[in-house]
């Protein structure tokens, strides 16, 4: 992580996004410690987002000590923005109106620790929303999530449906998984995008991510290889209107990661 995220600084990245379930912020926070004077960086040059892990979704009581232990590992007095990582609670079953009433409890438990001005969290949003779940959570609350971040790539299109209620509501959407699967990964390997990065003498990679953002999603590439970190941030050409129906229409559509569409 130390290695990555001095590869990152020094290409220019000021974000760093980590989750309570990916068991790095402490890690992170360490590597804050010793990078951030190293490149002559305070603490409000960086914008860190972190998630609520989903195994707490149903104890609301515990948000407080949870974001607590986030901050403290981070070595912050502050997040610039949280997500609820998951719509569903573990353990409950996914069709259970009980989902929906612990989505309410935990948000109004975020919403108490939220001040865009003195923290503890800036602006608070969430991650895997529906439309349905987040249609219900605004009809619900004073605060609107600031952020949805989904999965998003031309292997899996967020319907429309979704894009319209963040439109409509000023969420902003994030897309992760932008380059498909990190395993097995035809999406990168598609003979589209090898033909449009060699016209823009980029890589597939690039090009996914360029394309995610002409669609209005901001991103989060993610990687631990120095020379990929410095390319994911090398985003100043264009996709022309036709290339960015071309990778829309790319074949195989796929879902790599959770689907939240079963849940209440």
């Amino acid at each position: 992580i130390p290695i990555s995220i001095e590869a990152a600084f020094a290409a220019g990245y000021r974000a760093i996004d980590t989750a309570q379930e990916y068991g790095n912020e402490a890690s992170i926070g360490r590597a804050l410690k010793v990078l951030l004077p190293k490149f002559n960086l305070k603490r409000e040059d960086i914008f860190i987002t972190s998630k609520l892990s989903p195994q707490y979704n149903g104890n609301a009581d515990q948000v407080k000590s949870l974001v607590a232990q986030t901050l403290k590992d981070l070595g912050t007095t502050y997040l610039d923005l949280f997500l609820i990582h998951w719509p569903g609670t573990f353990g409950v079953d996914s069709s259970s109106p009980q989902q929906i009433s612990n989505r309410h409890t935990l948000w109004n438990a975020l919403t108490e620790l939220y001040n865009p001005n003195n923290g503890p969290l800036k602006s608070i949003g969430v991650s895997n929303y529906t439309a349905k779940h987040l249609v219900n959570l605004i009809q619900n609350s004073k605060v609107v999530p600031a952020v949805n971040q989904v999965e998003f790539h031309p292997h899996f299109l967020q319907p429309q449906e979704l894009i319209d209620v963040c439109n409509q509501n000023k969420i902003a959407l994030q897309a992760y998984a932008s380059l498909g699967s990190t395993s097995s990964n035809p999406l990168i390997a598609d003979s589209t995008l090898a033909q449009i990065a060699k016209v823009h003498s980029v890589s597939p990679a690039q090009v996914l991510l360029r394309w995610a953002l002409q669609e209005n999603f901001l991103i989060i590439p993610k990687s631990v290889t120095p020379e990929r970190i410095v390319q994911n941030i090398a985003l100043d050409f264009e996709l022309s209107p036709e290339e960015v129906k071309a990778i829309e229409n790319i074949p195989n559509k796929q879902k790599y990661c959770w689907n939240p569409d079963k849940i209440a």
